[in-house]
């Protein structure tokens, strides 16, 4: 019996290599992006996978778009829930941030992905997992650096809310990881990373593979490096 794991930003980079890994190892695979109709490359897995592959419209910042991916998901359980929709937002150094942009960002990177769990909490399967993607540039103790006021706030406040959902989805045996995918070649890490999407999703896919109740509720790197927060 195939399992399922429902994918967020699905449509390029990391999420677009975790859906072609989960495919590749006989997944059911639910694909969300914005506009899945005008992606070429999931266009062209959907002819090779055939039913394999469901492409859902997405926008995590609409409410009603959230409901309607908890209603074309029912009949369906999920194994794998993987937050991965996330922006960067305007490069604003100290002294030109600005609320409208910080908002912005918050609202993708922290708020919806909490929503999307609330609204798909009861189709996750008791001894399911859940991963947030988050970034080492949400670890406190790491920033050495200081700056990226609007990501890296973003995104610590998306530690903290995987750490509580590990707490409050331990009854079920739901098991929560926050993971930093390394500095990846993509079109928000840019041309200059330092790994390409293959192997970081290759690595991130074993840390969800031993992930389990024991180790839920920890932030780890792509490599199962465990990070500090």
């Amino acid at each position: 019996m195939s399992r399922n794991v429902v994918i967020t930003g699905a449509n390029r980079g990391l999420g677009l290599e975790f859906v072609k890994q989960y495919l590749k190892d006989g997944w059911k695979v639910f694909a969300c992006s914005r506009s899945p109709e005008t992606s070429e490359e999931l266009l062209k897995l959907k002819q090779v996978a055939g039913e394999q592959l469901e492409t859902i419209p997405l926008d995590v910042t609409k409410p009603t778009h959230i409901t309607n991916l908890k209603y074309t998901l029912m009949g369906n359980s999920i194994d794998l829930l993987i937050n991965n929709a996330g922006i960067y937002g305007e490069r604003l150094p100290y002294g030109e941030v600005r609320a409208d942009e910080w908002m912005k960002v918050l609202e993708v990177n922290t708020v919806a992905p909490m929503m999307v769990v609330q609204e798909l909490s009861e189709l996750i399967v008791d001894n399911g997992k859940i991963i947030l993607m988050s970034s080492k540039m949400g670890s406190v103790a790491d920033n050495t650096s200081g700056g990226s006021y609007i990501y890296r706030s973003s995104k610590a406040a998306l530690n903290a809310v995987g750490k509580s959902l590990s707490h409050d989805l331990a009854g079920r045996s739901i098991s929560v990881a926050v993971c930093h995918p390394g500095w990846v070649q993509t079109d928000m890490g840019g041309p200059n990373g330092l790994i390409d999407t293959v192997t970081s999703i290759t690595g991130l896919r074993k840390v969800i593979e031993n992930l389990d109740m024991g180790r839920s509720g920890q932030f780890f790197n792509y490599d199962g490096a465990v990070i500090p927060w």
